[in-house]
């Protein structure tokens, strides 16, 4: 199987789902539900994208399995190529008409991702990566086709003194106790800044950007961050679990910050 081929075929995906998010974005008339709690919430957009994504992955790639969030697995048996999408990551954002959303595709291959596209279309900023070819950012994909981008590194620093960091909370943090509070509480007087920017597959690629020094987060899924791990991987990331009783809990950044977390978070 061509990854490049792949990887063209995901973008062009995500910017037609990007499309539909900005056609919907700070619209009165938007229409929204709730999922496992109050906190969980859900559009008619997350849906429309996740319909789009299926039907246009089973249409092109009709053997290859595929993950959603909203609409679960769609198996093929004995496929050994399965794509994992978010249609709508940061859908409490969007929701509120705060500019950090994203559409995240993640394709994995025997179970390892090996390609991974993130399109946030109000910022316009499109990251794509592959693996063993490096991970880039783009801009332009907004008017058809995305200029030259620049090669992705992580963050070299490893003093947290100097680091800002980004985490998220659980969707049942007002009733589970190892909802990421505690964690927070320890890391945060010895940052120089801490974000929740409410998206893990945009925090990722922030983490392979360089912009956000190391990440952390508990109780994500795998359509939450299969693409964000093949970016912040190609950028020169690692990705490292941190416990394993709350579905993917994991620290993304350079081995020196994520040692370094790794030691105050659980």
């Amino acid at each position: 199987m061509d990854l490049d081929k792949i990887l063209s075929d995901a973008v062009k995906m995500a910017a037609e789902v990007g499309e539909i998010q900005m056609e919907s974005f700070r619209s009165p008339q938007l229409r929204m539900d709730t999922k496992t709690t109050q906190y969980d919430v859900v559009t008619e957009v997350d849906k429309a994208c996740e319909d789009y994504l299926v039907r246009e992955i089973s249409k092109r790639y009709p053997e290859h399995s595929i993950i959603g969030e909203e609409t679960g697995k769609h198996v093929h048996e004995g496929a050994e190529w399965e794509w994992v999408v978010d249609p709508l990551d940061g859908t409490n954002s969007y929701s509120q008409g705060l500019p950090i959303f994203c559409v995240s595709i993640g394709v994995r291959y025997k179970g390892e991702p090996v390609v991974g596209v993130v399109y946030a279309p109000y910022l316009d900023e499109l990251f794509t990566a592959v693996k063993g070819k490096g991970a880039q950012m783009q801009q332009g994909l907004c008017m058809g086709e995305p200029l030259p981008g620049d090669r992705l590194h992580v963050s070299q620093k490893t003093d947290l003194g100097e680091c800002v960091v980004a985490s998220g909370f659980p969707y049942d943090k007002a009733t589970n106790p190892a909802n990421n509070i505690t964690n927070s509480a320890k890391v945060i007087p010895l940052v120089r800044g801490f974000r929740r920017m409410g998206s893990c597959a945009y925090d990722m690629c922030s983490v392979a950007m360089g912009t956000i020094d190391v990440y952390w987060e508990l109780d994500l899924k795998e359509y939450d961050c299969c693409a964000g791990i093949v970016i912040v991987r190609e950028a020169g990331g690692i990705i490292k679990p941190f416990r394993e009783d709350r579905h993917i809990s994991i620290i993304a950044g350079n081995e020196t910050l994520v040692e370094k977390i790794g030691a105050l978070v659980e």
